[in-house]
């Protein structure tokens, strides 16, 4: 969805609340009570039926998900059994709750913790995310043209529906995010919901139309800092190394502490500087406080871990993850796929059917799948694909484009021209990441394409990148087409970056290896490529 900003300031323009209104709020909008949930919307009739409330205008096609149930109690016991996914809430859609009288040395409320963690630029709990997710919706409801509350519920939406994969909340968010718009045009200083729209976009993987907001936002805010964790997303996604790089830099010069130190460790992990990234890592796991910020920290040690090849090491930082936070999912799922590489099997399905039924990510349910298949479990594998299957139609029909996980399905399990057609969009998209190189250049090899794949598998490892299987595919590519000497080292270099990358492509990188047997005499000149 290429959604350029389109608004006319003169015609649409909408005065905000005035300081006086916004101060008088506390008596009108205390913190979110039982019937408050993230699924309710701003003019819903108490009576009506869940999932059920016409005021809402989802995104066309968005899947028929039915919102969570109506009481504050059932939504944080989703809280607690649902997904978490790492993630920073969209701080700079967030405005500053006025003062309610409150006393200073009081505890903050939910409300107010999230909004702390947002200020801060950290990710929430989801209890906290789900607090002011009602106390937006209860504001909105007497408020309507409050353009910032307007912003903040959106950008909150998108939160919870990319930590819950529910795609079906990227519609609330998208229609919560145009009235912030319609009642003040971000070229009237409404730059929050900008960055808004810009998050929404790479939540649904739609990277050029996240990168036109964010670079809207910071051409009229240059030194604001909540566009650039947006922009860094979307030059992620459009495999923009330079302008990523950029972007982090910059966000470390305006936001200090935590979260740049963990996107400055993700940007190192992007490069394939592994001990930069881990150093970083760490001192982002020190200095974490907040159990949500803390839990994100450990994970991404864990992730670390993972791609080193030591499960073991792995499996002790997804514990402490989830020990900060039990709610943090992803961990979960981390962790399975560590036991699988440590033949814990019977623990790695039970983690993978748990996170399932909490976080269904369709990556999970492919990984799930494949680990069944590497274990002869061919009945149990074709029904976790055809769950797979399920979780994208889903995906698809709310406008999240997962064209790269799809296309890594057919191509293994499915039909690789399929693929192909999708990545091939993907690239003409300027999505162009290393995962979609590495996912094109495969998908070519297994039409029969494999001079033309070569290409596209050399880009993905080129950019530095430590990924196995990106070395694994390459290899597999380089033997097919002959050349025996680069073949071996890059499947030499995917089993010594991880031993147990895949439990299907693992084992076969071995046997490729295997049979290209020993190097020739004659020294380098006589090994190929």
């Amino acid at each position: 969805m290429d959604v350029m900003p389109q608004q006319d300031p003169e015609s649409r323009r909408t005065p905000g609340p005035s300081p006086h209104n916004r101060r008088a709020r506390s008596a009108a909008a205390p913190d979110a009570t039982p019937g408050g949930k993230p699924g309710a919307t701003p003019d819903a009739d108490p009576s009506a039926t869940p999932g059920e409330d016409p005021s809402v205008l989802p995104a066309e096609g968005a899947t028929a998900v039915p919102p969570p149930p109506p009481t504050l109690r059932t939504t944080l016991r989703r809280a607690a059994f649902g997904a978490v996914a790492a993630g920073v809430l969209l701080a700079g859609a967030l405005v500053a709750v006025p003062d309610r009288g409150r006393d200073a040395a009081k505890e903050p409320g939910p409300v107010e913790r999230a909004e702390a963690a947002a200020t801060a630029g950290s990710p929430a709990s989801l209890s906290d995310l789900t607090a002011l997710i009602g106390d937006r919706q209860q504001w909105v409801e007497s408020h309507p043209q409050d353009a910032p509350s307007w912003a903040t519920l959106g950008s909150a939406y998108v939160e919870w529906g990319r930590r819950s994969a529910d795609a079906a909340y990227y519609g609330r968010a998208e229609e919560a995010l145009k009235r912030s718009l319609a009642a003040q045009p971000g070229e009237r200083g409404n730059g929050e919901a900008w960055v808004g729209m810009a998050a929404l976009a790479n939540a649904r993987q739609d990277f050029l139309a996240a990168k036109r907001w964010g670079e809207t936002v910071r051409k009229q805010e240059p030194k604001t800092w909540r566009v650039y964790p947006v922009l860094i997303d979307a030059y992620t996604g459009l495999g923009d190394v330079k302008a990523a790089t950029e972007a982090t830099e910059k966000f470390g010069e305006l936001r200090k502490g935590v979260p740049a130190l963990a996107r400055t460790a993700d940007l190192y992990r992007s490069q394939g500087w592994r001990e930069d990234a881990l150093a970083t890592a760490r001192e982002a796991a020190d200095r974490a406080t907040a159990p949500a910020e803390k839990a994100e920290a450990l994970h991404r040690l864990g992730e670390l871990a993972w791609e080193r090849g030591e499960p073991e090491e792995a499996v002790a930082q997804f514990d402490a993850a989830l020990r900060t936070d039990s709610g943090h999912h992803a961990s979960l799922a981390g962790k399975a796929r560590a036991l699988a590489a440590l033949n814990r099997t019977d623990e790695a399905l039970a983690a993978y059917q748990s996170v399932l039924t909490k976080l269904p990510r369709p990556l999970y349910a492919l990984e799930l799948g494949e680990l069944y298949e590497s274990l002869g479990l061919d009945g149990d594998a074709r029904s976790q694909y055809a769950e797979l299957e399920k979780l994208l139609a889903q995906s698809r029909a709310a406008g999240v484009d997962e064209s790269v996980l799809r296309a890594r399905y057919e191509s293994e399990h499915g039909n690789p021209a399929v693929a192909v057609e999708l990545l091939r969009a993907q690239w003409k998209k300027q999505h162009r990441s290393a995962a979609v190189a590495d996912a094109l250049g495969w998908a070519l090899h297994r039409t029969g394409q494999s001079e033309e794949g070569l290409t596209y598998a050399r880009q993905a490892v080129d950019t530095g990148v430590r990924n196995a299987s990106y070395a694994y595919h390459l290899g597999v590519i380089e033997r097919q087409l002959g050349e025996h000497g680069a073949a071996r080292r890059h499947l030499e270099e995917a089993l010594r970056t991880n031993p147990a990358f895949s439990p299907l492509d693992a084992p076969k990188a071995r046997e490729a290896l295997e049979a290209l047997g020993e190097p020739p005499p004659g020294g380098p000149g006589a090994t190929g490529r």
